[in-house]
Formats: C-alpha cells, structure tokens, sequence
C-alpha cells in the first residue's frame, strides 16, 4: 500500500539537493522582491504569510490543542483570526492574544467585526514593554498549554527582549514560533529601508537565546518538510518544563 503523509526519506532527499535549495533561495529573494506574502487571504483578512508557514502552524496547533495562543505583531489580522479559527474546529474555550505597538483603527474595526473574534483579545502597546509583558502574563494565567509566535519589530534586540520575557509561559510540547528569521540569510542591503538586515534580525536573536536557555530546540523536521519557508531555525520546540 502506497505510504500517505510524511515520507522522511523524500524529505532527507530534498534537504540533500543542493540546485533545489540554490533554487529555493533565488525564488524566495524574488518572493520578497514582488511581496509575494501579502497575496493571501484568511477568511477575508490579509495575512500576510506564505502559505507553507500557514499550513505547518495549522499543524502545530492542532498538534499541541493550545488552550492560548499570543501573537505579538498584529498588523491586518489575518493570523489572529487564523488561530482563532482553528481553535473554534478543535472545539472548547482556547483563546488567542494579539500585542501591537499600533493597531490601526481600520484593522481593529474589521478584526471586532469577524465572526471568530469571540476568542481574541487585542493589546496595544510594545511587546518588550514590563507593563505590556505583565499583562500578558495575568491573562496568560492559569493556562495549560501555550503556544507563542513572534512577528513584530525584526530587530535583533526586540526580539531577543521578547525572547527572554515570553519564553517561560510556553509549555513543554509546544511551540515558541519566531517569524521571519530569513532576513539573515538574504543578501547584504536587501532590507535598505528597514532598521533589521542581515547580522541584526531574528535568526541572530534566537543564536543568541539558545546560548543560556535549554528549555527549547530547534525544530529542524518542520523547517526540513517546508524547505520554503520564511522562518527557518525559527521553530522552536520546548522540550523542558
């Protein structure tokens, strides 16, 4: 009978080709190039994703059944009601919630108004704030299982900051996700107009979290199967309590 799912020796096969992975890397510098991540929708919200990373968080959540995910970076909202969504097809009482530095109005009107907005709440403010970080951590009180994913400022820094403040509320078998940890890996200058580049990005954020902090591992597998992806060493899975 022919294997369906997961096949690790296609997968090993793939990582080894080094003119896929050339490719690869040509076609995700293009993909920034054209913006290609902000041609998707998810139930009537930009995204702002590339589908690869969707489908796997969707794997992610539905294998770790978070009773809370947070999301720092909010922008159009796409993700929130993502996460939303599928926690409303596991079924129960999870909720999700969004911390942004500047929720503009427009986003925050249709985001209120969406259908899967009864399991979200929305914070303003920064994410590396002690006064925003110690409301996440009331409201994150009491939970199971949580699961976090990191999409805000992309500067070394904020992230590491984030890093260290969030990172004990996540549960052993989830996950802490950190987003676009692919700036490291894109030519010198290509992000020209914005304050993170290569050397000063998330990739170099968790390098730096991993030195002292053993309660997480890069998950490698996810990263391997997605082969384009716009976090890779960005899926983080807590293996300690």
């Amino acid at each position: 009978m022919q294997k369906i799912g997961n096949d690790p020796s296609y997968i090993a096969s793939m990582q080894a080709n080094k003119e896929l992975k050339t490719l690869r890397n040509k076609i995700q510098q293009a993909m920034v190039i054209y913006r290609y991540s902000y041609n998707f929708n998810w139930l009537g919200r930009p995204i702002i994703q590339l589908p690869q990373d969707i489908i796997v968080m969707q794997e992610i959540v539905w294998r770790v059944k978070p009773d809370l995910i947070i999301e720092t970076g909010i922008a159009h909202g796409g993700f929130l009601i993502f996460y939303a969504s599928i926690l409303e097809l596991i079924g129960g009482k999870a909720e999700v919630l969004g911390i942004d530095i500047d929720i503009r109005e427009h986003n925050r009107v249709e985001i209120e108004k969406h259908q899967m907005f009864k399991r979200i709440t929305m914070i303003q403010g920064s994410s590396i704030d002690d006064s925003i970080a110690q409301q996440v951590y009331n409201f994150a009180k009491n939970k199971k299982q949580i699961l976090i994913a990191l999409d805000s400022n992309h500067t070394h820094n904020h992230v590491l900051k984030e890093l260290q403040l969030y990172s004990p509320i996540v549960t052993k078998g989830s996950y802490l996700v950190v987003f676009d940890t692919i700036v490291e890996d894109m030519p010198e200058d290509f992000f020209h107009d914005r304050p993170w580049g290569k050397g000063n990005n998330p990739k170099t954020a968790i390098w730096e979290f991993l030195k002292t902090n053993d309660r997480f591992e890069i998950d490698k597998e996810i990263e391997n199967k997605l082969l384009i992806t716009v976090a890779p060493d960005g899926y983080l899975k807590c293996i300690k309590d």
